[in-house]
């Protein structure tokens, strides 16, 4: 692409307009500067709110793809890909799930999260050679995080990705003509407009909490819909560490009524699996009953409960 086809390209971005808004910014008291920073971020959840369609489908997807063995691996340039390796980062702790399942790539590598790679992000073959790096196959679902939706580093990467023949997805805070425009495919593009950033094209900003809305939607989602939590409360955490240990106890005594030391002595029992120590307690049943009963429930805590109570019901009758 020309230079000046790329200069008119990146002056047309939605998000590199110059805010009405927020013209006064330097000359405001600095309370008034925060309130025109917290009256354009009220306005993405309501961006992201017409788009939830399509990040229902990708969580679908998603789901899916755990579900058969898959990965969900994200790709992206600066913020974009920061955001994405810190999603990636909290799923292990938060939801007890191996370092592979969720994996964040950034343009420049490892040195990228902390110090900006400058031109780490122009080149398509770098996103294309960072998903052959990761093993990517089809049984994946590859994300590409791009505030432009230009981002050759993630467009390459979409791109090796639909040749492998993995699902791919889009997170974008440009519209998704504009997209389109700029070389964006995906199977699933989630384009959300935020408009003029508060300082003009400072895409860390609003295009940075939609991305991380959105990211948290996607795996959060997708972690609830394959068993890892029961209702509202987190029950497949690995306790690695003693504030984790302690969570466990409090987890299990909140759902099954059992007091301190009782929740500590089933989770030791039980090699501190959340999930086991809850159906062993309120199933009234071994380990490995409680095993066998989430093997054949898709890691469903409740579904495996259910099975219990249909079978205590049968065995009355």
């Amino acid at each position: 692409m020309e230079r000046k086809e790329l200069f008119n390209k990146l002056s047309a971005l939605e998000t590199e307009q110059i805010n009405p808004n927020t013209l006064d910014i330097d000359i405001v008291s600095i309370e008034e500067t925060i309130r025109l920073i917290n009256e354009e971020d009220k306005k993405v959840a309501f961006e992201i709110e017409k788009v939830i369609p399509e990040i229902t489908l990708a969580v679908e997807t998603i789901k899916n793809a755990f579900e058969l063995g898959g990965r969900l691996l994200y790709f992206g340039a600066g913020t974009s890909g920061r955001l994405g390796i810190l999603d990636a980062a909290e799923c292990p702790p938060t939801f007890g799930t191996k370092p592979e399942m969720v994996v964040g790539a950034i343009a420049g590598g490892k040195e990228a999260v902390f110090v900006a790679q400058e031109g780490a992000e122009d080149r398509p073959e770098n996103g294309a050679n960072d998903v052959v790096k990761h093993n990517v196959c089809e049984k994946d679902v590859v994300c590409g995080i791009a505030a432009s939706g230009r981002t050759p580093y993630v467009i390459g990467a979409l791109k090796k990705a639909k040749e492998i023949g993995c699902k791919t997805i889009l997170v974008s805070t440009v519209s998704k003509e504009t997209a389109i425009d700029n070389g964006a495919i995906a199977d699933i593009m989630i384009c959300v407009p935020v408009g003029a950033e508060v300082i003009a094209g400072s895409t860390r900003m609003k295009s940075g909490t939609a991305q991380k809305m959105i990211l948290n939607m996607l795996t959060t989602a997708s972690m609830v819909h394959i068993g890892k939590t029961y209702g509202n409360i987190m029950i497949d955490l690995k306790p690695t560490n003693i504030k984790l240990q302690e969570r466990a106890k409090r987890i299990v005594m909140k759902l099954t009524g059992v007091d301190y030391s009782i929740a500590e002595k089933y989770l030791v029992s039980n090699n501190w699996s959340v999930k086991h120590t809850l159906l062993v307690i309120l199933g009234n049943i071994s380990f490995d009953e409680a095993d066998r009963l989430l093997n054949s429930s898709n890691g469903k805590v409740r579904i495996a409960l259910g099975k219990i109570e249909k079978k205590n019901k049968n065995t009355k009758n």
